[in-house]
This record gives structure tokens, sequence and C-alpha cells, in this order.
């Protein structure tokens, strides 16, 4: 019972968090840290990102974790894609049957610009007849 005049006092609410938020933020820096994996970090960064962006739209007070979050996303979005674009053009390179007309022309070119496949190039030719 409050007497007149006299307001109850009520503790502050915690800050709501979004949940979407903070997952897009994690998913934009496993993104980021998952390009070192052969491009594992792209499917999260493709998740993140959505999630971030549906984060903003709502309006959540919580904006700061879903802009990290689109933008660690968006950033491993485009390194993977620039990198995937090197590599196949790399690897289209050394397919070119003009510049390189024989299989072990084609195989140096591989070595020269694929240095870590090196080892995987030495067992297949290995374990064919």
């Amino acid at each position: 019972m409050t007497l007149p005049g006299y307001q109850t006092h009520s503790p502050p609410s915690p800050p709501r968090r979004s949940t979407l938020a903070r997952a897009s933020q994690v998913l934009g820096i496993v993104g980021l840290v998952g390009l070192v994996l052969c491009f594992a970090g792209v499917i999260p960064a493709l998740v993140g990102l959505v999630l971030g962006a549906v984060a903003l739209v709502r309006g959540d007070a919580d904006r700061r974790p879903a802009i990290v979050g689109v933008v660690c996303s968006a950033l491993a979005l485009v390194v993977g894609a620039v990198a995937l674009v090197w590599l196949l053009s790399k690897a289209a390179e050394c397919g070119d049957e003009t510049r390189y007309p024989d299989d072990s022309s084609r195989r140096a070119c591989i070595e020269r610009e694929f240095p870590f496949a090196k080892g995987s190039a030495a067992r297949d030719s290995a374990t064919t007849p």
C-alpha cells in the first residue's frame, strides 16, 4: 500500500539484448576465422549476414552487435569470393592446353602455383598407374 503522494520504487529492468544480433556477431567472427580452413567460414558468414540484417530491420535496442556481425560477415564473404576467384583463375591458367600442352607441364604449373598441393600431387601420381 502506498501513501498518497508517494511512489513505489522498482529497480530498472536490465537492457534487452537481442539474440539475433549476438548470433550475427558470433557468426561473423567465426566466418572470418573459418576462411583459413578452406573456405569453411563462408556458410557461417552468410547466416550471420542474414541474422544481422534481420536484427537491424527489427530495430532491436542492441544494434552494435548486429552492425559488427553484418560488417564481419560481409567482409568474410568478400574476402572468400576474391580468394576463390583468384584460386580458380590460377587453376584455369594451369589447365590451359595451349600454354601447357602435355600433362607433365600442367603438373609443373600446379606445383609452382599451388605449393601447398605439392604433397597431394605426388601422392596422386604414386597411386596412378
